[in-house]
C-alpha cells in the first residue's frame, strides 16, 4: 500500500512537472503559425468590404472649383453629403487643384483622387474645427484632420490622385513655438501638444475602411493615424515631402485588425508606428493594437522602418511583418517606451526585413527621451490646461507605469552599413524579455549593446562589423550573443 502510495505521488508530481514544462514551452511561442508560417488571424486583418462605385456625385457640380486658389471646402462636403444622403457611392473631381479644408467622409463612401487631381491643404486655420480626438496618446481637443472619417463604416479614399497638406506653415508654427518660447521655460515635453498641427488623415471609431493608391506629401503633423479602429487596410500609398517634425507615415492607434500593405514612405519621423496610449490617460482607456500585419513596404528617411510605441499604456500584441525594408532609414525596428507609460508589446513576428544602411537596425529602449517623456509643470505658471494636468497626473503605483516587451521574433533579416547593430536598454525592475533571433546577417561599424535583458536565443546569427569586438552585455539573464567577426 505504501509503495502503491508512493507510486502515486511520484506520478502526479512527474505529471505536474510535465504540465509545467508544457506551459513554460507554450508561454515562449508567440503564437500559433499554420503551413504559411503565418497565424490563422493574419488572414482576416484589413478592411472586409468597400463602397460601390455607382451612382457618381461630381463635387464641381456642388461648387468645387480646381483653380488651385478658390476654397472649395463647402462644396466637397456638399458632394459627400449628397452622396451619403442616398446610401453612397463615389464622389469625384474634374481634373484640377482643390483647395480644401477639413472633410468629412460618411458611411458608403468613396472619395475618388483620380491621376489629375490634387487636393490642397487650405492654409486658414478656421477650415479646421477643433473637435474631440485622441492625438500623441491623450483625448484632447485638436483641429480636425484634412480628410476625417469619424464614427462611419465601409468608407474608401482611393484614385491614384495626390493629396498635398502644404504642413509647412503648421511645422514653422511648431519650431518658433519650441525653440524660441517652449525650451527656453522647460516645457519641451508641452510643445508637441500646443502647437496643434493638422493631420491628413484619420480614421476615428470606424470600421471598414480603405485607403488606397494615393500620393501623400507634406502633412502638417502624422499623415495617417487609424485610432480606435477595426478593420482598416492601408494599401499602395506613397508618403513623400514631409520634411517637417512628426510627419510621420502610418500610425496605428489603439486598433486591431489592420493590414498596411505596398506602402512607399520617406518622411521625418517614424515611418510605420504602433501605438497605445500614453501614461495615466493611456491606461485609463486601457485600448491596445492588435491583430495587425505590415507587408511588403519600403522605408525610407524616417525614424523608424516599424516601430512599436512609444505610446504603449494599452499593449500592442499579435504583430506580424513581413518582407519590408529600409532604405536609410535612421532605425530599422523600433521598441520604445518610457518609465510612465505602462503596457505591453508581445507576440511581435518580423520577418524577411531588408535593410540598407540603416545606422540602427535593431533597437529597444525603455527610457525613450526624457525630455519628452516626463512632464514637470515649471513652478509660477498660473493658467495651466486641461491637457497639461492629464499629462501631468501621475501612475500609481510608480511600477504600474513600467512597460514590458517580451515575446519578439526576428528572423530572416538582411542589414548592411550599420552604425551600431544592437541598441537595446531594459531596465533593472523590466529586463526585456524572451526575443528569439533567427537567420541574421548583419555589416556594420560596431555589434553594439544588450542590457538589462533575459532569455535571448540566436540561431544563426552572423556579424560583422569594422572593429571585430563583441556585443556588450550588462545585467543580463540567460542571453545568448552572436558571433562577430571583423570586415
Amino acid at each position: 500500500m505504501v509503495q502503491m502510495t508512493q507510486r502515486w505521488v511520484s506520478s502526479c508530481l512527474w505529471f505536474v512537472a510535465c504540465c509545467a514544462f508544457v506551459a513554460q514551452v507554450r508561454a515562449q511561442v508567440t503564437f500559433p503559425v499554420g503551413a504559411d508560417g503565418l497565424p490563422e488571424w493574419a488572414k482576416s486583418v484589413g478592411a472586409r468590404r468597400s463602397p460601390d462605385f455607382r451612382p457618381t456625385f461630381v463635387a464641381n457640380a456642388y461648387g468645387a472649383v480646381g483653380d488651385g486658389a478658390t476654397n472649395s471646402t463647402k462644396a466637397i462636403q456638399k458632394a459627400v453629403d449628397a452622396c451619403a444622403k442616398v446610401g453612397g457611392g463615389t464622389v469625384t473631381f474634374k481634373s484640377g487643384s482643390y483647395v480644401t479644408g477639413a472633410i468629412f467622409l460618411k458611411n458608403n463612401v468613396d472619395l475618388r483622387v483620380d491621376k489629375a487631381v490634387t487636393l490642397l491643404g487650405s492654409q486658414e486655420d478656421a477650415d479646421y474645427p477643433i473637435i474631440w480626438t485622441r492625438v500623441a496618446g491623450i483625448e484632447m481637443n485638436w483641429p480636425a484632420a484634412l480628410i476625417n472619417v469619424n464614427d462611419q463604416k465601409n468608407v474608401k479614399i482611393s484614385g491614384g490622385g495626390t493629396i498635398d497638406g502644404r504642413g509647412e506653415k503648421w511645422w514653422d508654427k511648431y519650431w518658433k513655438l519650441r525653440r524660441d518660447d517652449y525650451e527656453p521655460r522647460g516645457l519641451r515635453w508641452a510643445s508637441d501638444y500646443d502647437a496643434q498641427r493638422v493631420r491628413m488623415i484619420v480614421v476615428w471609431k470606424s470600421s471598414d475602411v480603405t485607403l488606397e493608391n494615393l500620393s501623400l506629401k507634406r502633412s502638417g503633423f502624422w499623415t495617417v493615424q487609424v485610432v480606435y479602429s477595426d478593420h482598416v487596410t492601408v494599401d499602395g500609398a506613397k508618403i513623400s515631402d514631409n520634411k517637417g517634425p512628426s510627419t510621420d507615415g502610418v500610425d496605428i492607434d489603439s486598433s486591431d485588425h489592420v493590414l498596411v500593405q505596398n506602402c512607399d514612405i520617406d518622411n521625418n519621423d517614424d515611418d510605420i508606428c504602433l501605438k497605445a496610449g500614453r501614461d495615466f490617460d493611456g491606461l485609463r482607456v486601457n485600448r491596445p493594437t492588435e491583430y495587425i500585419v505590415i507587408r511588403r513596404n519600403i522605408a525610407r528617411k524616417g525614424g523608424g522602418v516599424i516601430s512599436f510605441g512609444s505610446e504603449t499604456s494599452g499593449g500592442i500584441r499579435k504583430v506580424v511583418a513581413y518582407d519590408n525594408r529600409g532604405i536609410g532609414t535612421t532605425e530599422g525596428i523600433r521598441f520604445k517606451s518610457a518609465k510612465t507609460r505602462g503596457g505591453f508589446v508581445e507576440d511581435v513576428l518580423i520577418r524577411g526585413l531588408k535593410m540598407e544602411n540603416v545606422p540602427l537596425p535593431f533597437t529597444f529602449t525603455l527610457n525613450w527621451n526624457p525630455s519628452y517623456s516626463y512632464a514637470t509643470i515649471p513652478k509660477g505658471i498660473k493658467e495651466i490646461p486641461r491637457h497639461w494636468v492629464v499629462l501631468n497626473t501621475p501612475v500609481t503605483p510608480p511600477e504600474r507605469g513600467l512597460c514590458e516587451f517580451r515575446n519578439i521574433t526576428i528572423e530572416d533579416v538582411e542589414s548592411s552599413g550599420a552604425k551600431q547593430i544592437f541598441s537595446a536598454a531594459g531596465l533593472p525592475e523590466k529586463l526585456i524579455s524572451n526575443v528569439k533571433w533567427v537567420n541574421i546577417t548583419a555589416r556594420g561599424q560596431a555589434a553594439g549593446v544588450i542590457e538589462y535583458s533575459r532569455d535571448w536565443t540566436m540561431t544563426n546569427v552572423n556579424i560583422q562589423t569594422t572593429d571585430g569586438l563583441p556585443v556588450g552585455t550588462s545585467n543580463d539573464k540567460n542571453v545568448e550573443t552572436p558571433s562577430v567577426t571583423k570586415d
